[in-house]
């Protein structure tokens, strides 16, 4: 594979690591104040989420921090605990639980998610983004994150005739006018280069200025504190000090922070597992991340995030997909971000505090509508109900439950599906090294579905580069379509950037030819020298 110098990597992901922190910089505040916990200490888990775990991870695209989802166990957590000092030691048990995750190679469970939940979720999210972002665009700041949950304690018309009727037309002359921006930095081919001029730092900038300019006129289009970035402005050393809390160690004898600790860990660990999916499909070249080492680096993040007062963190949806959209290329990205945090907070927190939060509402909208586009929707139609439908039902439940819920609905409804079929015959499973083969043939089964997502992936990953590999479909009447994705990545990403020389064998050329549902095993042989 291509390698690319660090400098090089600086210099290519500066920009997108500049748009994550943008968009970073406020989630981390908000998810705090939603959890009842200090300001800071979201921004410290951004912090250590940048820069510890994105250089522990080998993950290209995903972005780590503090998360919506966990935003309603830590505020239960703090309020029965009774001192957020206590929360921090549940914290460092939930890291070091994710550690041990790690070791025992329970990252394998991600390979069975199927593609269809996952790129439902990545679409509900998008949604969620979207109904979040509106008030902030419109000038109404009632809630900045809360839960991922739209839905979680009704729906409240009352609310929206609040929302309407509290619109601020100042922060939608700054959306609108931070939306023509993204968009035109998006499509005119001349400002789409400027790659080290990112749109969403225009966007920013022209938004700060917008205000400013009406502030300086009198004008009622100012827009107010209460609209803004609110981050803590330590006046001296001492101030900063006093802005973070130590764990209190005396909770590692309560068997309620046990608890909390544990239950972080699992809900952290299975939102890191779909994100690292997520974000490996949203990654151009394809690349595979290792999920045992995920675990192992959001162990060691969440350890060190809670010994200095932080949130609780896992790999963010959010961030991820805006880092992919703003075309990172590497987890150098990921570092720039933290860093960015790490430096902004220190040295220029007064500025900061003059962003409108509408710009950044003007950013997220865009960002939520690359994930939740009609264009995906239509593409999962195309495939047949054994696609679409268990898609359409994780976008829903997600958007009507929370993450973890829509996606075990998604996934059952995907389950369900393949039951259905007549699963008249049992494939055995033989398995031979690939080390001492001069030749790979991998001959598919008659039905092969998601469930064998984990064998073939692991079987591509193990091919070693100036191979030669023949994928045999010939007997197969259904392939997933995932499977079939990731065949195809292979064959067209992967196999090109390491002279792997790969034969396909009997593929069909539509993935609507193979719309049946079934289960199957595949079987590896070799060609040996003689």
């Amino acid at each position: 594979m291509k390698k690319t110098s660090l400098l090089g990597g600086i210099k290519e992901n500066f920009p997108s690591g500049l748009v994550v922190f943008l968009v970073a910089l406020p989630l981390c505040l908000g998810i705090a104040l939603a959890s009842g916990a200090p300001p800071l200490s979201g921004v410290i888990s951004g912090i250590v989420g940048g820069l510890v775990v994105g250089f522990l991870s080998n993950s290209n695209i995903s972005v780590s921090g503090p998360a919506a989802g966990l935003t309603a166990i830590v505020l239960t957590a703090i309020t029965d605990l009774g001192a957020f000092e206590l929360f921090l030691c549940a914290g460092i048990i939930a890291g070091i639980i994710q550690l041990v995750l790690g070791f025992v190679r329970a990252g394998s469970i991600s390979n069975y998610f199927p593609n269809n939940v996952i790129e439902g979720m990545l679409a509900a999210i998008g949604i969620i983004i979207i109904l979040k972002q509106i008030p902030h665009a419109l000038g109404f700041d009632k809630d900045y994150e809360g839960n991922q949950s739209l839905f979680s304690n009704g729906l409240n018309f009352g609310y929206f005739t609040e929302l309407f009727g509290a619109i601020h037309p100042g922060a939608i002359i700054v959306t609108a006018v931070s939306v023509g921006i993204l968009i035109a930095w998006d499509k005119i081919p001349v400002l789409k280069r400027m790659k080290m001029l990112p749109g969403a730092l225009v966007a920013v900038v022209t938004g700060i200025l917008l205000n400013e300019l009406f502030k300086l006129s009198g004008s009622s289009l100012a827009i107010g504190k209460e609209h803004l970035v609110s981050l803590p402005v330590p006046q001296s050393l001492d101030d900063f000090k006093n802005l973070i809390t130590m764990p209190d160690f005396g909770g590692f004898t309560n068997p309620k922070v046990w608890i909390v600790g544990a239950t972080i860990a699992i809900v952290a660990s299975i939102e890191t597992l779909l994100c690292i999916e997520a974000s490996d499909r949203l990654d151009k070249q394809r690349r595979i991340t290792d999920t045992n080492l995920e675990l192992k680096a959001q162990g060691v993040g969440n350890l060190v995030s809670s010994f200095i007062g932080g949130l609780p963190m896992t790999s963010v949806v959010v961030r991820s997909s805006a880092n992919a959209n703003a075309g990172a290329t590497s987890k150098v990205s990921a570092m720039i971000h933290g860093v960015l945090l790490l430096v902004c907070v220190l040295s220029i927190p007064v500025i900061l505090n003059l962003i409108p939060l509408a710009t950044l509402a003007a950013v997220l909208i865009l960002v939520g509508y690359k994930l939740a586009k009609p264009a995906t929707f239509k593409h999962f139609w195309h495939l047949g109900k054994f696609q679409f439908v268990p898609f359409v039902a994780t976008v829903v439940a997600v958007v009507a439950t929370d993450l973890l819920k829509g996606v075990g609905i998604g996934l059952a409804i995907s389950v369900f599906y393949i039951l259905q079929g007549n699963m008249k015959r049992a494939y055995y499973l033989s398995r031979e090294k690939l080390d001492d083969a001069d030749g790979i043939k991998i001959k598919l089964a008659e039905e092969v579905s998601f469930l064998n997502k984990a064998a073939i992936k692991k079987t591509l990953k193990n091919i070693k580069s100036n191979s030669t590999v023949i994928i045999d479909a010939r007997e197969t009447s259904y392939i997933a379509t995932d499977v079939l994705e990731m065949i195809q990545d292979f064959a067209n990403i992967r196999a090109k950037e390491e002279d792997i020389n790969v034969e396909l064998l009997g593929f069909k050329t539509s993935y609507k030819d193979y719309e049946r549902s079934q289960d199957s095993h595949i079987l590896i042989t070799h060609k040996r020298a003689m």
